[in-house]
């Protein structure tokens, strides 16, 4: 059995604190206008601020140690001072303001239990007055940081109501902790586009030598800015704001963003249903680790075939150097590497020497016990290098100042290589690796057949601008920058007219144009799918996508295009089913090929004005039904 006398110790050491006898510390308070004596022993062991305090400072020669405290009131020290000897804390016709100061002075002494207590009562029983001062008291325990349960509680009424701080004249002497709090929020009711308003007003804010004139802006103002900006950049959900606002509002501050962030943000305006490319950021550590841990090797080759295609996920990360070996190496077998050899040589000596790191940075002061040594780190990489598929120059200007890298026979007939490339070597010739996009032959007016039978360069660019949702006429592609290649897969008057076709060559192809010459008028109808058609499914599907679209081109008599974007997303493409491919074509909402005799010259195909699936109607006629004598598809693909 436990028997407590909590009340009698405490009033006794109140009695101790009114008693002046044998104290050996003076507090003085408010500019020293009025002092109090306490004990060292109790107050080091009841508050870990007077501990290190009292470390501090020298006694007098009658052994007393003085303490100067200026930011407490002294109605604030005197309950304070209670609270430390007797634990007893009377809160009964006292302001509400005055509670507020003395949890700010119990967590500044360090008295975590009564601060804590104070914050709990406050919100507990205090709400409105917490409300009322709601700016000064958010602003102040973000400063003193910690008071987690009142920044929840604030945050939590500011995600509801963000215009009591957002629209505060004072909104940009937000402490930065407080800001990045509420930037996490995933509740805070705040359009995106206008929280980025807010993060560049609160960033600039904080830099008075900024220029007004954003015109005027230097690459070290932004630098500035975006550094002040580290904490909260990271937070903007920039997926979810609309394409005018990037346009409008993050364009011209894109130096702020990383480059793959921007690079990612412009992919999700063209193709949203596209992952943004996180590859960048974590591809990397993912890549590293299971190579470290040599049990993946599904997982292994999955990232390979993704690198193959994208190298600059691996080659131009910052942490490129750190690459196991093993990694590396599986890399540089790969016949599919989309990587100039030259570039390749380049990569193979930055990792090589990054592992060495006693390397004389000037190359001229390299010994051959230097050489040695880098050729010992790259010894499974050497042999893996396509030396006779690079070119010339660079074998001068890149190979040969590491030409003791390599072994003798090796360098002789790379020399005799560049002079008489068809003489035979006696070294092993690796095969040059493949690309994968094989560039077309620039197309002339000389050309015996055009690139299509229905549209012209002056549409391509057209559709390319549609397809990269330029937002406004003078920005849209000319004939001369055309990112584009429209490459056809198919024509109706070569390949044939019946629906099955369509399905049979279109299968798994991605980022398709139909156009449609219109038998009696001058009209070209079409549409863009950025998903692949496919003609597996049973019962047919919708696909759900944003970025389709249909149109209607200028041509004859057409004077203007008429460009529609689909606005019901779930019914923007058709899949059709089995059973009905030899009737259905390619098919964008409302608007498709039918031929019930399987050749859609011989029906009237259709297409509803009053289709809700896309924006506007692309057809002036009423009529729901036209006749075709022609038809192509088209695969887009971006130009290196």
């Amino acid at each position: 059995m436990s028997l407590k006398f909590f009340d009698k110790l405490s009033q006794n050491f109140i009695e101790l604190l009114n008693d002046k006898d044998d104290y050996n510390v003076i507090v003085e308070i408010e500019n020293k206008e009025k002092s109090y004596t306490a004990h060292s022993n109790i107050l080091k062991y009841r508050s870990p601020y007077f501990r290190k305090e009292l470390e501090n400072i020298q006694p007098n020669e009658n052994n007393i140690k003085t303490i100067i405290k200026s930011s407490v009131s002294t109605q604030i020290f005197d309950v304070i001072l209670k609270y430390i000897y007797g634990g007893i804390v009377n809160l009964e016709n006292v302001e509400t303001r005055f509670i507020f100061d003395l949890m700010l002075a119990a967590n500044e002494f360090e008295l975590n239990e009564l601060a804590n207590k104070l914050e709990t009562y406050l919100i507990d029983t205090k709400a409105s007055w917490l409300k009322t001062y709601f700016s000064l008291i958010y602003r102040t325990i973000f400063n003193k940081n910690n008071f987690k349960n009142l920044e929840n509680y604030c945050n939590d009424i500011i995600a509801k109501h963000p215009n009591i701080i957002f629209d505060n004249s004072d909104f940009t002497s937000l402490p930065v902790s407080a800001f990045v709090s509420l930037l996490k929020r995933d509740d805070l009711q705040i359009e995106e586009g206008k929280i980025w308003d807010y993060v560049i007003k609160w960033g600039i804010a904080q830099n008075s030598t900024l220029p007004t004139d954003l015109e005027e802006w230097s690459k070290e103002n932004f630098l500035t800015l975006k550094t002040t900006l580290q904490q909260s950049l990271p937070l903007v959900r920039y997926f979810h704001i609309s394409n005018t606002e990037i346009f409008d509002k993050i364009r011209p501050y894109k130096k702020l963003l990383d480059k793959q962030l921007w690079l990612d943000i412009n992919q999700h305006m063209i193709a949203p249903d596209r992952p943004a490319s996180w590859l960048k950021t974590y591809f990397s550590l993912i890549y590293r680790t299971i190579f470290n841990k040599n049990n993946f090797k599904n997982l292994e080759n999955y990232c390979n075939d993704i690198i193959a295609k994208h190298p600059n996920i691996i080659f131009d990360n910052s942490d490129f150097t750190s690459l196991p070996v093993s990694a590396f190496v599986s890399l540089l077998k790969r016949d599919d590497l989309q990587i100039e050899e030259g570039k390749i040589w380049d990569y193979v000596i930055k990792w090589g020497i990054a592992q060495n790191s006693t390397l004389p940075t000037d190359l001229e002061e390299w010994s051959k016990e230097n050489f040695l040594t880098l050729k010992t780190t790259l010894q499974q990489s050497l042999p893996l290098v396509r030396y006779f598929h690079i070119s010339n120059t660079e074998i001068f200007d890149k190979i040969r100042p590491y030409k003791k890298l390599l072994d003798k026979q090796l360098w002789l007939d790379i020399n005799q290589h560049m002079i008489a490339p068809d003489r035979p070597v006696k070294s092993i010739i690796l095969p040059a690796r493949s690309t994968l996009v094989i560039e077309l032959s620039l197309r002339t007016e000389e050309s015996k057949e055009p690139f299509s039978a229905i549209i012209s360069e002056e549409h391509v660019a057209e559709i390319s601008s549609w397809i990269d949702r330029k937002i406004f006429r003078m920005f849209n592609y000319s004939m001369a920058n055309i990112p584009y290649r429209f490459e056809l897969i198919l024509s109706g008057t070569k390949d044939g007219f019946a629906p099955q076709t369509f399905w049979n060559i279109c299968h798994g192809h991605a980022k398709t144009v139909v156009v449609i010459k219109v038998k009696g008028t001058d009209e070209i109808l079409g549409g863009y799918n950025p998903l692949a058609w496919d003609n597996s499914y049973i019962d047919g599907k919708w696909m759900k996508t944003i970025d389709s679209f249909i149109f209607s081109l200028k041509n004859g008599n057409i004077q203007n295009s008429v460009f529609s974007r689909v606005q019901n997303s779930h019914y923007a493409i058709r899949n059709a089913s089995k059973i009905y491919q030899n009737k259905c074509g390619p098919r964008f909402g409302n608007f498709f090929l039918y031929s019930d005799k399987s050749d859609f010259t011989l029906d009237q195909n259709r297409y509803s004005v009053m289709s809700k699936d896309y924006e506007k109607p692309i057809r002036t006629s009423s009529s729901g039904y036209f006749s075709i004598v022609n038809y192509e598809v088209f695969k887009i693909v971006g130009k290196s």
